[in-house]
């Protein structure tokens, strides 16, 4: 059973093999790492996705790491996704191979790159919002939305509680042409992080870039 970890750790040399090896003694093995963030404080985030030894637990995961000096489990859960890591490069790769539909390729490869459960496009009409491209995951998301609009630069983007489709979501989203945005949203955690919404602005200017070279 795939898993990803969160895990925050010590920016120096020598955490993650400690971690790597932890997660080896308690009956996980790594497919994959990727450090999400560097910050200002001497920690880092990494995300770890693992396969899991037939009859265990991740709680063993959690346990043996947060046991480790310094190092803190952020978020554990089942990982649809596996041990794939699609990283940026590659979804700018993708983009150039069709740029007219640059912004709807972006779209479909939000929830692998960014460990997320969906992405949408929305656009501003009229008479309201329009959705203009899903991935199969993602909530239909009304006109209620339209306080996001409009989004100047990429951020999170809070979610009232009365919006009983995005509950319990983290969401954050980044602007294309023509006023639309592009969201991202995770059930249930893990948070989205400064440095994922800065990823997620970025390849959205790319993203429309490219559409328009096109």
């Amino acid at each position: 059973m795939p898993f990803l970890l969160r895990v925050e750790l010590p920016d120096v040399p020598g955490s993650l093999g400690r971690v790597a090896t932890a997660i080896g003694e308690a009956g996980g093995d790594i497919e994959a790492i990727e450090i999400v963030e560097h910050r200002h404080d001497g920690t880092a985030v990494d995300d770890v996705l693992l396969e899991m030894a037939p009859g265990v637990m991740p709680d063993s995961v959690v346990s043996a790491c947060n046991m480790l000096d310094g190092v803190h489990v952020l978020w554990v859960s089942r990982y649809a996704a596996g041990g794939n890591v699609f990283l940026d490069l590659e979804v700018v790769e993708q983009l150039t191979l069709n740029p007219t539909l640059a912004l709807d390729e972006l779209v479909d490869h939000l929830p692998i790159t960014f460990r997320a459960d969906w992405g949408v496009r929305l656009a501003p009409t009229g008479s309201g919002l329009k959705q203009v491209h899903a991935t199969s995951a993602a909530p239909d998301l009304g006109d209620e939305q339209a306080v996001w609009f409009p989004l100047e630069r990429a951020a999170r983007l809070e979610v009232d509680p009365s919006w009983v489709q995005l509950h319990d979501n983290e969401v954050a989203g980044a602007p294309v042409h023509d006023g639309g945005i592009v969201v991202i949203g995770r059930r249930g955690g893990p948070a989205i992080l400064d440095s994922e919404v800065a990823r997620l602005g970025h390849l959205a200017a790319l993203a429309v870039t490219i559409s328009q070279a096109g």
